[in-house]
């Protein structure tokens, strides 16, 4: 996959305007002039923040912009302001001429990486799945089974009178993916199941580990798939 830095363009593009062009032309027309995906990076429009009524905010994890990885028709741009709105389950982007919040199309995002090192991609295939939305969620593990976190936030009405009417809610959901299809993790029984584990085998892997499955969720799945890629045989898929 082709890399790209993405403020070494902007400092090229910088560094060209002021010798050649001084301020007569149209910053943003020499942006696109220079950039020739551009328009494949920042054509979303201007991110509308959340009404200042609304307690908490609709971020993943800060609400800060944090240096981060972007692929666009394989083309990683490192380098990338970046946030993610688990509400909207867009990214989002600084525009460093007019200093604003840019939407990036969730259509032409494949995947994109956080500064704090979380993997984002995009699937489909799991449009029934109301949170789903643009389809962006965090791989935590990949290999046979893929296992994955749908990190979103919904809104509801505060019960207090005061300063805030809507707060944000987060919530998170895992899941199981192999070969495009989807299950998703609610119960411990269920977890074992679907990937035609035996609860004997599964006891006796986790003994001494001191792992339950209400206590840490993440870290239970992730062994039950670290135990099934133990198993001989090719995972044929899910068991229902």
């Amino acid at each position: 996959m082709l890399k790209i830095n993405f403020f070494t363009l902007f400092l090229l593009f910088f560094i060209r305007t002021a010798n050649l062009y001084g301020q007569s032309q149209s910053y943003l027309s020499l942006y696109k002039e220079q950039l020739p995906y551009f328009q494949e990076i920042i054509t979303g429009g201007q991110y509308q923040e959340p009404p200042m009524n609304y307690e908490g905010d609709p971020y993943y994890m800060d609400r800060k912009f944090g240096e981060g990885t972007l692929s666009i028709n394989k083309i990683s741009y490192t380098e990338v302001p970046l946030l993610y709105d688990e509400n909207a389950d867009v990214v989002i982007t600084f525009h460093p001429i007019y200093r604003q919040k840019i939407l990036i199309k969730p259509e032409k995002v494949e995947e994109f990486q956080l500064n704090d090192g979380s993997l984002f991609r995009k699937f489909s295939g799991n449009e029934s799945y109301i949170p789903n939305k643009n389809g962006f969620y965090k791989v935590i593990k990949e290999g046979e089974v893929n296992v994955l976190v749908k990190h979103y936030k919904y809104r509801e009405p505060t019960k207090e009178v005061g300063r805030y009417t809507y707060r944000f809610v987060e919530k998170t959901d895992y899941f199981y993916w192999h070969s495009d299809e989807f299950v998703l993790v609610r119960k411990k029984n269920q977890a074992i199941k679907s990937l035609g584990l035996n609860k004997r085998d599964v006891k006796k892997y986790l003994k001494g580990k001191s792992l339950y499955f209400s206590m840490d969720k993440e870290k239970y799945i992730l062994e039950l798939v670290t135990l099934r890629e133990t198993q001989a045989g090719t995972f044929n898929g899910f068991v229902e």
